[in-house]
């Protein structure tokens, strides 16, 4: 099969898949567009919103169309490493045996990840990025397709613990999840008031999954766009020759090259669901805010001037 072929298979697919969990979700198009975009580019999301948006029910919706097994982690102050990542236990037979925990899925959903210490949360590290983890010395695999879906509740500090800048790092996409409209509000309180329940049809399989994640990555890039990512992310960078004067004025920290090879990554997937047979600066912009949200420290100054993380990324359009 031909990869422009492929292509056209793969979005066919893509747009039976918006339609299944068109049936559960209500409104929030951008969103899911977002998450599928990063799962396609083989990252992790991290999903910053108010509680009831549903952002459970949208992930879980998520892995049942896409074939997958879905596990949810309750992050809270007292979680420690093993309850997540499992451990080892003396059998019958007075032999260890490794019980695994709840990142041992397709999809971990890491609900409210900010309410648990660092030691817990340094715990998903090597998991996320090595899709791997080591317990008592020995390293176990985690089944491909793997994916993290934290989500991080921006009211709420009082007892939370910020993301280390490292860990933010390992993060795809950070998603702001908004209110839905009017019009949505209304037809969510009609759907989930009622005793009606939508069945979901399974839409693609991790094969399949794992499928499109090489194919995206066969994709060519054309040298001026991946300039372009790269000298974006540079642009970020305070006091250096390329920096504005905005940006050295009101950043901290610029983004680091993880930043560029995600910006072309998620590229070529938006390119591809949008009908293209490969990316162009247009589709850099497109991803661009999802993945330098969290990857831009903003000054003093900036908090005191109410400048937002959005206007310095779109000034380095």
């Amino acid at each position: 099969m031909s990869e422009v072929t492929a292509i056209n298979n793969f979005v066919k697919q893509y747009q039976l898949l918006k339609k299944e969990i068109a049936k559960i979700i209500i409104g929030q198009d951008l969103v899911v567009e977002q998450i599928l975009i990063s799962i396609f580019s083989g990252g992790h999301v991290l999903l910053v919103g108010v509680p009831g948006l549903a952002k459970t029910l949208m992930v879980d919706t998520i892995a049942k169309t896409l074939g997958l097994n879905f596990k949810r982690i309750q992050f809270t102050p007292d979680l420690m490493p093993s309850d997540i990542l499992g451990s080892e236990i003396l059998d019958n037979e007075r032999q260890f045996k490794f019980i695994k925990g709840p990142i041992f899925s397709n999809i971990v959903l890491a609900d409210e990840i900010n309410r648990t210490p660092p030691k817990t949360q340094a715990a998903l590290l090597e998991a996320m990025q090595e899709q791997s983890v080591t317990v008592a010395g020995h390293q176990y695999s985690l089944s491909p397709p793997y994916f993290v879906l934290a989500t991080q509740n921006p009211i709420e500090q009082e007892g939370t613990y910020p993301l280390p800048e490292a860990q933010l790092d390992r993060f795809m996409f950070a998603i702001n999840l908004e209110y839905p409209s009017f019009s949505e509000e209304v037809e969510v309180v009609k759907q989930t008031t009622t005793e009606k329940k939508s069945s979901l049809d399974v839409v693609f399989d991790a094969k399949d999954v794992l499928d499109f994640q090489r194919l995206i990555r066969k994709i060519p890039v054309a040298d001026n766009v991946v300039e372009y990512a790269v000298e974006m992310i540079s642009k970020s960078r305070p006091n250096t020759k390329r920096t504005s004067e905005f940006v050295s004025q009101f950043v901290e920290w610029g983004a680091g090259p993880r930043a560029s090879q995600n910006l072309i990554l998620a590229a070529k997937t938006h390119a591809v669901l949008n009908g293209k047979y490969t990316p162009d600066i247009e589709n850099v912009q497109a991803v661009a805010i999802c993945v330098l949200r969290h990857r831009i420290i903003k000054n003093y100054k900036a908090a005191a001037e109410g400048i937002s993380v959005e206007k310095i990324i779109k000034s380095l359009f």
